[in-house]
């Protein structure tokens, strides 16, 4: 085998070479030390995928070589093989979790109807309101449909001091759910709404469990609504396959199948299918993208997991421990029974030891979004689809409550200008004195 054909293959002359050295042990005495099958111990070292991490340490094991070593050999092999895939193809055919913008449209496939109705009922009424499970499309719908169809947009998110743009045009806002998730102060949610209602025409995408809160705002009532129901069979056929045949390559019919079966009426299933997508490119060769690909991508249910921990897998214990307080960082708890949502956060907010190697490291998996200011969670399906956050999330809920209501109160006392009279006394500050054995920004200790 040649090193030189790619980190796969130089990756599986290491493990060859390793095995040699101890002496070219049989396969078969290689797994009566560890817990894996002496066939999956020999496809470790074939060179057709990178093994998993866990393989790959046992196969280590096996060869009484460095596991530390080898895992730091298996991050580089790893990151190294996506970017060795992504040179072979102008761009990723598919997203992942990340939301369809405009410049992606070329490869936005199975809403061909649902946009021509968007743009037919924004040009009909002043008022529309998009409205969606978490995982329907709604973004990817009004960034990639709606918006290339508009002379001028201006796109926007709320967050949590929402200021209303010039009202000049069409204003589309997304995640307007967040007027009620991460502002808090109801003055500047109802401001940011009159300043909304005052452009020529306004589009709002909203996930469904927030559009009854909309009701708090009486002039939102009259407007005309969309509602992103999940795609049909033909849709998620054109989904599947037209973004690879536009990049020159086949979905195998037998995938496609299994796809389709299983992410049929899946609610929210539209990111999963994205991303198991994406990982099934990254392992592909050839032109075909194919069941065999999918399958150790991790497929529908699988693929988000099976790249959070292949990354989790590569850090050393600390490392472990900050990924866990800034991923918690990322997420806001429900309240009385919601759901939980995505926290985008400055990134100075995130300014801790390893934090921009550990966020550089998330995005390049494209479980984070990142921009010069901000991270943020690549889709809130990363929230069910990862049970390690889950589990995080489960286990901190009422010290994450806490957290997100002192952050919140931190930047209220800065705008302020640090009044001592809102500072935290007596219960409150007892309560948040819990949270000391958390990593706080310098303005939380404050």
């Amino acid at each position: 085998m040649d090193p030189a054909a790619g980190p796969i293959a130089a990756f599986a002359v290491g493990l060859r070479e390793l095995r040699q050295e101890a002496g070219a042990p049989a396969y078969r005495a290689m797994a009566s030390r560890v817990h894996f099958s002496a066939a999956t111990l020999a496809q470790a070292a074939a060179g057709d995928r990178l093994p998993t991490l866990p393989v790959t340490l046992a196969y280590v094991e096996a060869c009484d070589g460095d596991t530390d070593d080898w895992r730091r050999r298996w991050q580089e092999a790893f990151s190294a093989a996506r970017e060795h895939n992504a040179r072979g193809t102008a761009a990723a055919p598919y997203r992942g979790l990340a939301r369809f913008e405009a410049a992606d449209r070329a490869h936005f496939f199975g809403r061909a109807a649902l946009v021509e109705r968007l743009a037919a009922l924004v040009e009909e009424h002043r008022l529309v309101i998009v409205v969606g499970a978490s995982g329907s499309g709604k973004s990817s719908l009004i960034r990639a449909g709606l918006v290339p169809l508009l002379d001028s947009a201006r796109v926007l998110t709320p967050g949590a001091c929402p200021e209303p743009p010039p009202p000049h045009g069409v204003v589309v806002v997304d995640q307007f759910e967040e007027i009620f998730t991460l502002c808090q102060d109801p003055a500047v949610r109802q401001a940011f709404v009159a300043g909304l209602l005052a452009a020529e025409r306004l589009v709002l995408a909203v996930r469904a469990d927030f559009f009854g809160r909309c009701a708090e705002h009486p002039e939102l009532a009259g407007a005309a609504t969309l509602l992103v129901g999940p795609m049909g069979p033909a849709e998620l056929r054109e989904a599947i396959t037209k973004p690879a045949a536009a990049a020159g390559l086949i979905v195998q019919r037998e995938l496609t199948a299994r796809i389709l079966a299983e992410v049929t009426g899946e609610p929210g299933g539209l990111p999963l299918m994205s991303h198991a997508l994406l990982e099934t490119w990254r392992r592909h060769h050839g032109k075909a993208l194919t069941v065999d690909a999918y399958e150790a991508a991790g497929g529908i249910h699988g693929a988000v997991a099976r790249t959070a921990e292949d990354l989790y897998a590569g850090l050393t214990p600390e490392q472990r421990e900050r990924l866990r307080h800034l991923m918690l960082r990322l997420v806001t708890p429900g309240e009385a029974g919601a759901n939980d949502t995505r926290r985008p956060v400055a990134r100075a907010e995130l300014a801790t030891a390893d934090a921009a190697q550990l966020l550089d490291r998330l995005a390049e998996a494209r479980l984070i979004t990142l921009d010069d200011h901000t991270a943020d969670l690549a889709h809130e399906a990363l929230l069910t689809a990862w049970p390690r956050l889950r589990g995080w999330v489960e286990e901190d809920r009422e010290r994450l409550r806490l957290h997100r209501r002192l952050t919140e109160a931190a930047y209220g006392w800065q705008e302020h200008e640090r009044d001592p009279s809102a500072l935290y006394r007596g219960l409150r500050l007892a309560t948040a004195r819990d949270l000391l054995d958390v990593p706080l920004t310098r303005l939380e200790r404050d």
